[in-house]
């Protein structure tokens, strides 16, 4: 197998159109490899500026799950300090994570962010949303947000080789005038549910975001499993009462 680690962005879509078989930490494909076959080129975005930003509201593809500290909001820090073990994080990367995995534990984060991608064709960079990257598995190079007020995440435990862990993700962003925007995400099995609703700052006095609770448990979220809507409840109010909002 031969590797390119281009280092442009030209470089790089150059690698695509000669079929250039992306690979990050190769976590998720190495034993797929050993059993069926290697390719014959492979490219590998680590040397590649754009994929390797942390924080300013971005995160690069290529970034490996440990580099994921402050920087970035806790909602996508956690999420990513709550993958496998010690040793998958310092291989497994955003990208593999994001595109590659039936998992994704970094979706939910992503998605209470409000995320939008920038990926990699043989026609150049363009942007995209992240049901596209689910949809399509393109080549990812960084996922960009504008920054919460405040975010949150919970991952349940759950046996080995039982069914994903439930997942909880939730953040707030400020849309001006005293209005929050409250986002809320859950991996329940391998569906990932998101909803948001827009609220108001109703002062000290607001009841700890009661009528935004009440919003949100009309979406569809409200066809949550009791025990995992009580997780969602419980987040959007730690996020909503210092707020103020009702």
């Amino acid at each position: 197998m031969l590797l390119r680690l281009p280092t442009t962005v030209s470089e790089a879509q150059e690698c695509l159109v000669e079929g250039a078989v992306p690979v990050g930490g190769a976590t998720l494909v190495w034993a797929d490899w050993q059993r069926d076959g290697f390719p014959e080129l492979a490219m590998s975005l680590r040397g590649l500026p754009e994929a390797n930003v942390v924080g300013g509201g971005a995160l690069g593809a290529a970034v490996v799950l440990n580099r994921i500290d402050e920087r970035v909001p806790d909602v996508i820090r956690l999420a990513a300090a709550a993958v496998g073990t010690g040793a998958v994080r310092r291989t497994a990367t955003v990208g593999g994570n994001l595109v590659g995995s039936a998992l994704r534990c970094l979706l939910p984060a992503a998605l209470v962010l409000n995320a939008r991608a920038s990926i990699l064709g043989p026609e150049g960079v363009h942007e995209a949303d992240l049901a596209e990257v689910v949809a399509k598995r393109p080549l990812l190079l960084s996922i960009h947000w504008c920054e919460p007020v405040a975010s949150a995440y919970r991952k349940l435990p759950a046996a080995a080789g039982g069914p994903p862990p439930l997942v909880v993700a939730t953040a707030l962003h400020a849309e001006g005038a005293g209005s929050f925007r409250l986002r809320a995400a859950v991996r329940d099995g391998y569906d990932v549910i998101s909803e948001s609703i827009l609220c108001d700052s109703g002062g000290s006095d607001s009841g700890g975001g009661e009528e935004a609770l009440r919003a949100l448990r009309r979406t569809g979220l409200g066809d949550l499993p009791g025990d995992a809507w009580e997780i969602v409840r419980r987040q959007a109010t730690d996020l909503l009462r210092p707020f103020g909002v009702r």
